[in-house]
């Protein structure tokens, strides 16, 4: 990760520990001082996972201490007002074709969008471009969140942000791999992911992972071409309720033609709502797409990259953990991101 990274393993809130690993195992370059930066608890809130393969199967006993932490960090649950608009869970829905595309998450629309689908050239309306070109305060949407690591581990309280997406168990979110998965540490142990959060309420609760997919190579190297999370989640004290049925998801686009009007939504650290910015998302590379708009901040990475507003594409991640405060990055969606959320979401 750079300085510039988006998420709570990028760019610092406070001072760093240089883990070195070597033969003899990780070697603590901080010394004591390690120990003030709160080491200790962020070994607590880390597991090592199946490396190989890049899953995560989280112990329940872990989830239910980290949702019962949230209140200390000022997350309070709250009943929801009516749901209506972006986000309502509403019976299965087509595909959406161009003059869909700038409304809000479909309830159970098809699991992904075939690569050959209407994408680019202006094809698919969006939004109209931020002006000038650089993110705002947005209202919340209940289908997209801020991701919460309650304790001692070296973020503050929400670090990240995290989207919905539609998979056959409905209970699946995407972010970006660094916001769960660290250097040498492994996954994170104590995630909560709090969809349409705004001003320290929980509107539809609180929900934390059952497992958590990474490609390989991000759990090997951190290679930025792979940066992108599934997470399998569950709402404690609610067996069988299902995250897609309380908030709606947003289908995903694999091999999305370029360029495409998209937009951008994440939590900055700290903040108690969201901001966004819609602006055009272009080839970076081959593996990488770019978003011009400028005071994206720490925080947002996780956030989703929706082209015309309707469909996931990417999430803020990617190059420079992200990208700097003029520029996004995030993984472009091929093959690689469609046999990782397709084992995510085939996983028990």
């Amino acid at each position: 990760m750079t300085s510039n990274s988006r998420g709570g393993s990028g760019r610092p809130r406070r001072p760093r520990v240089r883990l070195l690993a070597g033969a003899g195992g990780v070697l603590l370059a901080a010394g004591g001082a390690a120990y003030a930066w709160g080491l200790p608890g962020v070994l607590a809130h880390s597991a090592a996972g199946d490396r190989a393969r890049g899953s995560y199967a989280a112990d329940p006993a872990d989830g239910d201490r980290a949702a019962a932490a949230l209140p200390a960090e000022g997350v309070r649950e709250v009943p929801a007002a009516g749901r209506s608009g972006p986000g309502e869970a509403s019976g299965p829905a087509e595909a959406p074709g161009p003059a869909a595309e700038a409304s809000g998450p479909a309830g159970a629309p098809g699991p992904t969008e075939a690569p050959g689908a209407p994408a680019g050239g202006g094809q698919s309306p969006g939004p109209a471009p931020s002006g000038p070109l650089a993110a705002r305060p947005a209202a919340a949407e209940p289908a997209i969140g801020a991701l919460f690591s309650p304790g001692e581990d070296g973020d503050g309280a929400h670090h990240c942000s995290g989207v919905v997406v539609h998979a056959p168990g409905g209970d699946v979110v995407a972010t970006a791999a660094h916001c769960v998965h660290r250097p040498v540490l492994g996954f994170r142990t104590n995630l909560v992911f709090v969809p349409g959060y705004r001003d320290g309420q929980a509107p539809h609760g609180v929900w934390v992972p059952t497992r958590i997919d990474v490609h390989p190579r991000w759990a090997a190297s951190q290679d930025p071409d792979h940066d992108i999370a599934f997470l399998r989640v569950r709402r404690p004290g609610r067996p069988g309720e299902r995250l897609e049925d309380a908030v709606g998801a947003y289908p995903v686009r694999f091999g999305a033609g370029l360029p495409l009007p998209a937009r951008l939504v994440g939590y900055p650290g700290g903040a108690e709502q969201p901001l966004d910015c819609s602006t055009t998302a272009v080839a970076e590379s081959a593996t990488q797409l770019r978003l011009d708009c400028a005071d994206v901040p720490n925080g947002t990475s996780g956030g989703p990259v929706l082209a015309g507003g309707r469909t996931l594409i990417g999430v803020i991640g990617g190059r420079d953990g992200g990208g700097d405060e003029w520029t996004s990055y995030s993984v472009r969606f091929g093959e690689a991101t469609r046999e990782l959320y397709e084992r995510a979401t085939r996983a028990g």
